[in-house]
């Protein structure tokens, strides 16, 4: 739910401030720049939460901590690349892919009650899912609306 307020948060704010600095809200800009931050915000969970991360990677899948740094590495990358034109396409459809793939990390974890802050499996199972699913469908949309279709 944090990154969900964050994105909020953020995208109100920069439209907030981008109409009163000039007079246009910059939608396109502000959405990007809200996924940014909100991505540099899970970014900081994969280097603060690692050992609860690597417990939601199922357990066939080897360097289990590497791939949550690589992916916290990507997160902020990616975030990054949004606020550039040039890049924020092929930025945002690598997004989308990496919300697509990490969605059974997801499922894995709230089959397992992993709890990924404490890395104690006494999280909340698999109602977590009613909240996790939409909101992972809610940051495609997005990042297919500000960064791919614009």
């Amino acid at each position: 739910m944090k990154p969900l307020i964050t994105l909020i948060a953020v995208f109100a704010l920069s439209i907030g401030i981008s109409y009163v600095s000039t007079g246009s809200a910059h939608l396109i800009f502000s959405g990007n720049l809200a996924m940014c931050v909100m991505l540099f915000f899970t970014a900081f969970g994969h280097y603060k939460f690692a050992r609860g991360m690597a417990m939601m990677v199922p357990a066939f899948i080897p360097f289990k901590i590497q791939l949550i740094y690589l992916s916290g590495i990507a997160e902020m990358v990616l975030g990054l690349a949004l606020l550039f034109p040039g890049l924020r396409s092929i930025a945002g459809i690598m997004l989308i892919a990496m919300f697509v793939l990490l969605l059974p990390a997801n499922i894995y974890a709230a089959r397992k009650h992993i709890n990924f802050e404490t890395a104690t499996y006494d999280g909340k199972g698999p109602e977590y899912l009613w909240i996790r699913i939409p909101m992972q469908v809610l940051f495609i949309a997005w990042t297919l609306y500000f960064s791919v279709i614009k």
